[in-house]
């Protein structure tokens, strides 16, 4: 089905032959709007977080900060050849994906999200799809060689029916990579403990996600899940990234300085999305501890970090 739009919030493509991507054209461009923000409208209510400009800007800035983390590589498995089919499983914006078949233009790259929210103008070798990665998949064509996922904690109901769906389309051979952030702030010197809006907001978020039966803290438990499944030569990375610049190191201080303004972008979705949708929290009440949470990230003498997950293996 192919919705192509004029307006350049709705500009994608669209022609999945997934059960959950038929009648499409009205659904997904009948956004809903609530406390200011745009939200999408196909599967409504199956993702909290807003589409709209804002927060494509912070996904772009989080898709800079692991650029950042990679060394300017977008994941972290070992590729030996480039891959000729690539599935990025919630695409959001479809920078990585465009980013991918830009630098691989041999590769059939595909996108698949929710929200039509990924520009008209592609490379020939990437497409986008409008489609629920918790759906059936049907997808044409050979198996993938390469299934990357990344920052769909809080997305997905039941990570192991994931996994093993990206074990079943991935060629034998092909590789499977997810990249998470845990949705969690740390200290090593116990600063964090002055942060209490903080440290009250991130008890919230994740009460609120366990209630509405999508996990934020999802990253560690990863490498299991994919030996279980099946998967070999698994492995993880953890990477703390600061929330400031307060390392000592310049490329974590770069990142630190990056990762605050992602965080501080963040904490309204967030706030709006679990613990005003889903506790049920006011307008106002959500907005007093955004103020107040938002103010302890940017405060310099707290020294947090968030750990990211790079998980990846290989299909025998």
């Amino acid at each position: 089905i192919d919705t192509s739009a004029s307006d350049s919030d709705t500009d994608s493509a669209f022609d999945g032959t997934s059960t959950a991507s038929t009648s499409l054209a009205s659904s997904i461009l009948n956004y809903e709007y609530s406390n200011g923000r745009r939200y999408h409208g196909y599967r409504s209510g199956s993702y909290v977080l807003p589409n709209d400009d804002e927060e494509q800007d912070r996904l772009d800035l989080l898709h800079h900060i692991f650029l950042l983390m990679l060394g300017g590589k977008l994941y972290d498995a070992p590729l030996p050849t480039p891959p000729s089919r690539v599935l990025d499983i919630g695409t959001g914006t479809g920078i990585w994906a465009i980013d991918f078949a830009d630098e691989n233009p041999g590769s059939e790259v595909l996108g698949t999200d929710l929200s039509p929210i990924q520009p008209t103008w592609v490379p020939p070798n990437c497409k986008f799809y409008i489609d629920d990665a918790e759906s059936e998949w049907v997808f044409s064509g050979p198996k993938f060689d390469f299934i990357h996922c990344r920052g769909m904690s809080g997305s997905i109901g039941d990570w192991d029916a994931l996994v093993a769906k990206a074990y079943d389309h991935v060629a034998d051979g092909g590789a499977v990579e997810f990249q998470e952030p845990e949705a969690w702030v740390y200290s090593d010197d116990a600063t964090i403990e002055r942060a209490s809006s903080l440290l009250q907001w991130q008890e919230l978020c994740n009460e609120a996600a366990g209630k509405f039966g999508k996990e934020l803290r999802i990253g560690a438990s990863l490498k299991g899940r994919m030996e279980r499944r099946g998967f070999v030569d698994v492995r993880e990375t953890m990477i703390k990234v600061p929330i400031g610049p307060w390392p000592k190191d310049p490329h974590y201080k770069e990142i630190g300085r990056y990762q605050r303004e992602h965080m501080a972008m963040g904490i309204e979705p967030y706030t709006f999305g679990f613990i005003g949708k889903v506790l049920g929290w006011s307008q106002d009440e959500c907005r007093v501890i955004t103020s107040k949470v938002v103010n302890e990230v940017r405060d310099k003498s707290l020294h947090l970090y968030i750990k990211f997950y790079f998980v990846s293996g290989r299909r025998p």
